[in-house]
């Protein structure tokens, strides 16, 4: 049990600079405080018990601001960073060294019984605000960007933007990792919807380009007419 725990308070000096101290980190960060009651809850949940668990759930709510639901699955060095309006629900798995920013819910999308939330895969970070929604998989040191709205499986070592979330290809440029393998830069992502804009500046600045050339073209063969 301590092991883990002094797990969960590495995982925060290796991912926030602002960490401090232990003391610091101990007592004053809210994913840290959600994560360890969860850790309770979900034992008493997986031993059949429902109020209790729920309970519990309820109170990291109001104190942190972060609602994980007892049935969640939850893995080693997931760390929260600042949290409030995280919201993680009843069947969503969460990988080992996942990092969620504050807004991130990892929801289902209707009222179907079993598997409805998603499953979150090694190494991956989620940005601010981006909603998962859905009973697929999130790959191994994938990237999702703040705002995204992910609505469908996404493939490892992927970066994913835009509302619906699209998997982005980054024409070979490689971001440098740090000696965890965990890429935390999600303010390095592609923009597809600017890249498309500026395609279609580049086409109309064509279409004037050659609609002023037939005018002029035009011109000539009425003055050689007359």
């Amino acid at each position: 049990m301590f092991e883990r725990l002094k797990k969960d308070v590495q995982a925060v000096f290796e991912r926030d600079p602002a960490a401090k101290s232990v003391l610091e980190v101990v007592f004053c960060y809210p994913g840290l405080h959600a994560i360890w009651l969860h850790r309770l809850a979900s034992r008493l949940y997986r031993r059949g018990w429902v109020f209790w668990p729920r309970l519990i759930s309820n109170v990291a709510r109001f104190m942190t601001g972060i609602e994980i639901h007892p049935g969640a699955t939850i893995g080693e060095g997931l760390f929260i960073d600042h949290g409030m309006g995280v919201v993680i629900g009843e069947t969503a798995e969460v990988g080992n060294n996942v990092t969620l920013y504050q807004g991130v819910t990892l929801g289902g999308t209707g009222k179907e019984k079993g598997k409805r939330h998603p499953t979150v895969g090694d190494n991956v970070v989620i940005a601010s605000g981006a909603k998962v929604l859905g009973s697929f998989k999130v790959g191994d040191n994938s990237k999702i960007g703040a705002g995204s709205v992910v609505l469908s499986e996404v493939p490892p070592n992927s970066t994913v933007v835009g509302i619906p979330g699209k998997v982005v290809v980054r024409d070979g440029c490689k971001i440098e990792q740090g000696a965890g393998g965990i890429d935390l830069e999600h303010n390095q992502l592609p923009d597809p919807e600017g890249e498309m804009l500026l395609c279609l500046q580049r086409s109309l600045l064509l279409l004037e380009k050659r609609i002023t050339q037939l005018e002029e073209e035009l011109k000539q063969h009425g003055a050689k007419g007359v």
